[in-house]
C-alpha cells in the first residue's frame, strides 16, 4: 500500500509533533480517510522528507508525529524555468500541475499583451496562492520533495530581467527551422518561453530575441499553450533531464 505524502513547510525534526494546516487536515480525514496510527511521509518543499505517524485526528486539527528522515527522490539534473503566458484558469492549473510533475524548477507566470486573463494586484495574490496549492498537491502525488518556485505574475520584460545570465533561452515558434533535438549537448539550464492563448505579439518575440531567446519548433502542428508547454518540458526532460524512454 502506498504511504500518503503530506507537505509541511518548516523543520521536520525527529520526535517533534506538528499540526497540519486546516485544508490538509480535512483532506486527511475526508478524502484519504486515515486514522490515528496510520503512517504518512512528510516533506518540506526544500528537498527533505521524513516518516510520520498520525497521533490525533479531531475537529480542532490533525497532529502528526515526525519520525526519521528518509532519502528523498533526486531532482532532475535539468534546471528548467518555464515562462508561461497566463492563460485561463483550468489551463493554467493544468500547466502548473503537470510542470511540477515533470520536474520544472521554476514557473514564472507572464502577463502578455494577448493574455485573455488580466490580474490586478489582489487577484494576482489569490491566483498565486492557488497555483502554489496546485503545485503542492502535484508534488505530494508525484513524489517530489522540492517544490518548484512559482513567481507572482509579472510582465514579460520584468520576468526576462530576472533570469540568470547563464543557460539557454528557448522561444517556441512553429516556423522555426530547428527542433529541440538540436540543443547543445551541455544544455542543462534552460528557460522556456510559452505565449498565452493568443500567442506572443511580434514586438514580444522581438524583445525576447533581444534578450537571447532562440527560436525552436516542436513540429508541424500549432499546439495550444498548455499542450506546447508540457510537450516541450517532456521533451527537454527526455533529452537533457531524467525522463527515461528505454
Amino acid at each position: 500500500m502506498r504511504i500518503p505524502r503530506l507537505y509541511h513547510p518548516g523543520p521536520l525534526q525527529d520526535g517533534a509533533e506538528i499540526r497540519l494546516h486546516r485544508d490538509q487536515a480535512t483532506h486527511v480525514q475526508r478524502v484519504l480517510r486515515l486514522a490515528s496510527g496510520d503512517a504518512v511521509n512528510l516533506f518540506d518543499g526544500d528537498g527533505n522528507e521524513s516518516r510520520g505517524r498520525l497521533v490525533s485526528l479531531a475537529r480542532n486539527g490533525v497532529v502528526v508525529a515526525v519520525g526519521e528522515a528518509v532519502s528523498a527522490r533526486p531532482e532532475s539534473g535539468l534546471r528548467a524555468c518555464l515562462l508561461q503566458g497566463i492563460c485561463r484558469g483550468p489551463r493554467m492549473d493544468l500547466v502548473i500541475q503537470k510542470a511540477t510533475e515533470l520536474g520544472v524548477a521554476r514557473i514564472a507566470p507572464v502577463s502578455c499583451e494577448r493574455s485573455v486573463v488580466r490580474l490586478d494586484a489582489q487577484r494576482g495574490e489569490r491566483r498565486l496562492a492557488h497555483w502554489r496549492g496546485v503545485a503542492v498537491a502535484a508534488a505530494e502525488q508525484c513524489g517530489r520533495a522540492r517544490l518548484p518556485r512559482i513567481d507572482p505574475p509579472a510582465t514579460l520584460d520584468d520576468v526576462m530581467a530576472s533570469l540568470t545570465a547563464d543557460g539557454i533561452r528557448i522561444l517556441l515558434c512553429p516556423t522555426a527551422d530547428r527542433g529541440l533535438g538540436s540543443l547543445p549537448v551541455a544544455a542543462d539550464d534552460i528557460s522556456l518561453l510559452i505565449g498565452p492563448e493568443g500567442g506572443l505579439t511580434d514586438a514580444e518575440r522581438a524583445a525576447a530575441r533581444e534578450q537571447g531567446f532562440e527560436e525552436y519548433a516542436l513540429g508541424p502542428r500549432i499546439l495550444r499553450t498548455e499542450t506546447a508547454a508540457l510537450t516541450a518540458l517532456a521533451l527537454l526532460q527526455f533529452l537533457r533531464g531524467d525522463l527515461d524512454g528505454s
